[in-house]
C-alpha cells in the first residue's frame, strides 16, 4: 500500500462516526398493570403489543372462562355478603399500598365504614379479602408466575387484608393465603373455601349450578 493510500484509510477511519446504541423502546403507560416500589409491572403480552402482533385491548381482555368466573363471583358475593356492612371493588380496581406501590384486584371486599366517601381514586384502605382469577402481569422479572403470586399475596396481607384467594383456571386450583398463617394452601376448586364468616365458596359448584360447560 502506498503512503497516500495509507493516509486515505487513516483519514476515513478518523472521520467514521461511532456506532450509536439503539434507543430504548418507549413503552406506553397503557401497558402498565401495576407499580411495585416505583417499578412498572406490565400486562402479560405487552411485548406482543410493542412488536405489533397484538393490540392493547387483546392483551387486557380475559378468556371466556375467566370472564364467567368473575361474573359468578360477583353474583355470589352480592347474595352472600351483608351489603349494609360490606362492598366489593371489581374490574381490576386499584389498591394504593404506599408511595409508588399500586396493585390491581379482580375482586376486593371492603368494609363500608372504612372506605368512607369515594373519591374517584384508588382504594387506600385495606380490603378484608381479595379474590384474583389467574395472573395478568408479565412475570419476566419474577422468574415464574408462582413467585409473582406469592409476592403479591404477601404485599396485600402485609397491608392488612385477612385473606387472599387466587383461582387458577388452567389447573382448576385455588390458592389461599391467610393473615397470621405461615402455611399457605392450594386446593382443588371443587373444595369449599372460606371467604368470610358465613360465606363459603366452591368454584366448581358455582359453574355447575349455572350449567357451564368448560
Amino acid at each position: 500500500m502506498t503512503v497516500m493510500a495509507e493516509q486515505t484509510v487513516r483519514s476515513q477511519r478518523a472521520t467514521r462516526k461511532p456506532r450509536q446504541a439503539p434507543r430504548p423502546v418507549a413503552i406506553p403507560t397503557a401497558l402498565i398493570y401495576e407499580e411495585w416500589d416505583g417499578k412498572p409491572i406490565y400486562y402479560k403480552g405487552y411485548r406482543d403489543v410493542l412488536a405489533g402482533t397484538k393490540t392493547v385491548e387483546e392483551i387486557m381482555s380475559c378468556s371466556d372462562l375467566q370472564g364467567i368466573i368473575v361474573y359468578l363471583l360477583n353474583g355470589f358475593l352480592y347474595t352472600h355478603l351483608n351489603r349494609k356492612l360490606y362492598t366489593v371493588g371489581t374490574n381490576e380496581s386499584g389498591l394504593h399500598l404506599a408511595a409508588n406501590n399500586n396493585v390491581a384486584n379482580d375482586l376486593a371486599i371492603y368494609e363500608k365504614a372504612k372506605i368512607g366517601k369515594l373519591k374517584g381514586k384508588y382504594f387506600s384502605v385495606s380490603p378484608l379479602v381479595v379474590i384474583e382469577v389467574d395472573i395478568k402481569a408479565d412475570v419476566g422479572d419474577f422468574g415464574d408466575e408462582s413467585s409473582y403470586l406469592f409476592q403479591k399475596a404477601k404485599k396485600i396481607l402485609d397491608f392488612g387484608a385477612q385473606r387472599v384467594i387466587w383461582i387458577l383456571t388452567e389447573f382448576r386450583k385455588v390458592f389461599i393465603a391467610e393473615q397470621g398463617q405461615k402455611q399457605w394452601t392450594i386446593t382443588d376448586w371443587d373444595q369449599d373455601v372460606l371467604v368470610m364468616e358465613n360465606c363459603v365458596l366452591n368454584i366448581k359448584t358455582l359453574l355447575d349450578e349455572e350449567e357451564i360447560d368448560y
